[in-house]
């Protein structure tokens, strides 16, 4: 790392403090990240770890270098969810989770996120899930009972140091999973059996499967270690996944920790509402990309990517068209401005690097964003405008936004634009006089040169080309 790099700082949710970033070994910087359960389409709020640890991995390899970096994500192709989803749609499990998984790597692509460095899949690691679990009866933190295994939760003192919930809180959580064979009301299941109709594999309790807690500990190990770095995932899973996954790796290796640092981002709601297909508000990454659905229109991932950045990770966040819309213009906008420029990648400023080192302070970033386009438009001398540009082009690559996308509506000529700009006026001109049949005479005019609108209450705000 450069001496002029940034201090990256992190928000540790195990301390509940930002920390400065110290690797075990800066010449193998490793994160985990939990991945998706692929029985169906990733929706938006799973979007959200996507992206802001994509950045974070970037901004390792930034900082580190590309070779220095190892990032785990892993597959959840066992799980009750699956079995259901398959049996429901009379397919075989395994045709569902090939599918599934090829269109969530078709859709993070199209969001700009970099492939991690591994992408395990939890039923190529049941050696290792088998492995840890005998580790942890050998050393007293677990016992078999009824043809499965339990995590012995009193037998581990720090039980609970990273969600800091109320005993009560727990064993209320835990008594979901009410069962005989369960010594307390807290313990967890390491170890399942399997129906003849269910996935299963032979071990030293019968045929079975793992608990879910215990694929992430068993991926984690095989390819990062004992202990390692960063560990992050949604705020959702703080508790019971990620609590867990600290009780199974501390107990069968004897560590004071599984990773030092503990991420997770802040939750995401749909136009001011908890999403929920209860709600008819349930939006999937896959939608926003191929249908119109939202907003009624398709968003490129790069807008989507955008406007998920807007927010710093740890706070709440509300998915609006409003908030695509601006993340649209704003991207538009710098398109026109660097088309040209962007295959002369320029050093991302210090301001611009400092911000994403402040805890992946995202909204900071983008303030340096507006900051730097500033000086490409305004600044006296050609030399600083170009300076300014490169350095612009360098600040989106180091977060992940891909300006290809909206470089066609730049391309257009001078007169194209007016015209364009002074028929968009008279529509609005027509609409608000409530001369409809004029408002849509325009509007088809300007579809058939490919021009698409978007209108809102206020008239028509934003358009594209479709080429």
């Amino acid at each position: 790392m450069s001496s002029d790099a940034p201090v990256l700082k992190l928000y540790n949710t195990l301390t509940r403090a930002k920390e400065e970033f110290r690797p075990l070994d800066p010449a193998n910087v490793r994160m985990y990240v939990c991945g998706p359960t692929v029985y169906d389409y990733a929706h938006i709020g799973n979007a959200r770890p996507i992206i802001v640890f994509d950045v974070l991995f970037r901004l390792l390899r930034h900082l580190y270098g590309a070779d220095h970096v190892t990032y785990v994500r892993n597959i959840t192709d066992v799980d009750d969810k699956i079995n259901a989803r398959a049996a429901e749609r009379g397919i075989t499990i395994r045709e569902l989770t090939e599918g599934t998984n090829k269109i969530f790597q078709e859709d993070v692509k199209a969001l700009g996120c970099l492939e991690p460095s591994v992408q395990p899949r939890a039923t190529e690691h049941i050696a290792e899930m088998i492995a840890l679990i005998e580790k942890m009866i050998a050393a007293g933190h677990a016992y078999a009972a009824d043809g499965h295994v339990l995590f012995d939760v009193p037998s581990m003192a720090e039980y609970g140091r990273l969600s800091r919930r109320p005993l009560d809180e727990m064993i209320a959580g835990a008594r979901i999973d009410v069962a005989p064979y369960k010594r307390g009301d807290m313990d967890f299941v390491l170890w399942k059996p399997s129906k003849e109709s269910e996935p299963g594999w032979d071990s030293p309790w019968g045929r079975g499967r793992p608990g879910w807690h215990l694929e992430c500990s068993a991926m984690s190990w095989k390819h990062l270690g004992e202990v390692f770095d960063i560990h992050g995932g949604g705020i959702d899973l703080v508790f019971p996944h990620h609590e867990n996954e600290i009780a199974q790796t501390r107990c069968a290796f004897g560590h004071e920790a599984m990773a030092n640092y503990w991420m997770h981002n802040g939750f995401l709601q749909v136009e001011g509402e908890k999403m929920s297909k209860s709600l008819g508000n349930f939006v999937t990454i896959n939608e926003l990309l191929h249908t119109e659905n939202f907003g009624g229109r398709k968003w490129p991932g790069s807008t989507i990517r955008w406007a998920m950045l807007s927010t710093q990770y740890r706070q709440p966040i509300d998915w609006t068209v409003e908030r695509l819309e601006e993340s649209e213009d704003e991207l538009g906008g710098l398109a026109g401005l660097l088309e040209g420029t962007i295959s002369r990648l320029g050093v991302p400023s210090q301001a611009f690097a400092a911000a994403l080192a402040d805890d992946l302070n995202t909204a900071s970033a983008k303030t340096e964003v507006r900051r730097l386009e500033k000086i490409a438009r305004t600044a006296a001398s050609d030399i600083e405008k170009l300076e300014a540009r490169e350095s612009l082009a360098g600040c989106l690559a180091l977060c992940g936004v891909e300006l290809t996308e909206h470089f066609v509506k730049s391309t257009l000529g001078p007169d194209e634009k007016l015209f364009i700009d002074s028929a968009i006026e008279a529509r609005n001109a027509a609409r608000a006089a409530k001369n409809w049949a004029e408002s849509d005479r325009i509007r088809d005019e300007l579809a058939a040169m490919g021009v698409a609108l978007k209108d809102n209450k206020d008239g028509t705000t934003t358009w594209e080309v479709k080429r």
